[in-house]
């Protein structure tokens, strides 16, 4: 069980793929992690609960639509903030995108008093939009994240141009606009110019300070 005796803040960070939302979440992280140590502040990557496919050839595993609520098990991630909500430690899982389903490895998540979760879809899910205290969207141009969607996938996922051109016609930007932008209406915070956006940062780093100094009163 955790020390922890107040009731921890959970941050959504949201916004299209390649929006900024993983830079400006780990930079928020990383330069607040030395202020508040590992049991300040954590984040949790809402493509860890992408579904396990293992049960799936790969090729049929890569016609999943992962830009759609059903690809990701929300209310496993739902169950796990609030677990960490009460003080429990929870086993993440670990997935692998070139393989296109989860590992059998787990990551150990320990209860912090910030937790940052960042995603494309975490405010379309009624339930799990319910878990967060803080939403934050991430309004980036979809032309800008396409082209920093080709250069990442094909340095960090093993992914050729044609592959990301066609997922990106078929699911991501149709998805986009079904699910993700309409989402954008439930943010507390909206975010322009990406994950550099240092304002933002700055702006969001002082609430998250604010909300540790009040937790110790």
């Amino acid at each position: 069980m955790s020390t922890l005796t107040q009731k921890p803040t959970i941050i959504a960070i949201v916004g299209a793929s390649a929006s900024g939302k993983t830079l400006f979440a780990q930079t928020i992280y990383d330069e607040l992690l030395p202020e508040l140590g590992e049991h300040g502040i954590s984040i949790i990557k809402e493509d860890a609960y992408y579904k396990d496919q293992s049960h799936m050839p790969l090729e049929e595993r890569v016609k999943t639509n992962y830009d759609h609520p059903n690809a990701f098990e929300h209310s496993l991630l739902s169950q796990h903030l609030q677990q960490l909500t009460e003080g429990t430690p929870v086993e993440s899982p670990v997935y692998c995108y070139k393989q296109h389903t989860r590992t059998s490895e787990t990551q150990k998540l320990s209860p912090s008093r910030i937790i940052l979760v960042e995603g494309i879809l975490l405010l379309s899910d009624p339930a799990l939009r319910d878990c967060f205290d803080i939403k934050v969207y991430m309004d980036t141009p979809l032309d800008i994240c396409l082209i920093r969607r080709i250069q990442r996938d094909t340095l960090e996922r093993g992914r050729s141009i044609e592959s990301i051109t066609e997922q990106y016609l078929s699911t991501v930007r149709p998805m986009y606009y079904q699910y993700i932008e309409p989402s954008k209406v439930h943010a507390d915070i909206i975010v322009t110019r990406g994950g550099k956006n240092r304002m933002a940062i700055e702006m969001l780093k002082a609430k998250i300070r604010q909300l540790t100094v009040d937790g110790q009163e």
